[in-house]
């Protein structure tokens, strides 16, 4: 079983969120700068995640995400099959036809049960034990987000007003003047 960075990314997003819902929505845009994880890539996996009910979008001023349900009834396995993460660890996808027409491997039986015990393990984790271990090691949430605007420091400058013509007609009549 390979887990992706599409199932690590959701889960450590997701307990980013949690640790921080309690202050209101959270941006994407925030999450994406503190956890390093590009914000078209956080985009996609929380349209999931919305669509899955585990987060719930708030718009305008203001907005973000928070958690749908209790962190403590959120699992981490819901979280990585709802970013279409395959928890397999079978070559055949769980489809049994590891040799081809129906054919199983001699090792499907293995691969299989590793499954249902992985499976297990991540239904057995919560939101909320991955946020409690966080803060267990000292977190600390920072005052104001140190959020990157996209505004310059430089003064506006006004553009140059031109006095030209601007079509060939005007400036076929600027002559017709002359």
């Amino acid at each position: 079983m390979r887990l992706t960075t599409k199932g690590r990314f959701a889960v450590t997003a997701m307990i980013d969120l949690g640790l921080r819902q309690s202050a209101g929505p959270v941006t994407l845009a925030a999450i994406s700068q503190r956890q390093q994880i590009s914000l078209s890539y956080l985009e996609q996996l929380f349209g999931k995640l919305r669509r899955n009910a585990l987060v719930e979008s708030t718009r305008g001023p203001g907005g973000g995400y928070t958690l749908a349900r209790s962190p403590a009834d959120i699992t981490v396995a819901e979280i990585i099959t709802s970013v279409d993460e395959p928890i397999d660890a079978t070559q055949c996808g769980g489809k049994e036809n590891c040799l081809g027409e129906g054919a199983r491997c001699m090792t499907h039986e293995l691969w299989a049960s590793l499954n249902v015990k992985m499976v297990e393990f991540l239904d057995s984790v919560s939101l909320q034990k991955l946020v409690d271990e966080q803060l267990a090691k000292g977190f600390q949430m920072e005052e104001k987000p140190n959020l990157k605007r996209a505004i310059s420091s430089m003064p506006v400058m006004k553009p140059l007003r031109v006095n030209a013509p601007n079509s060939v007609f005007a400036l076929g009549s600027s002559f017709a003047k002359m």
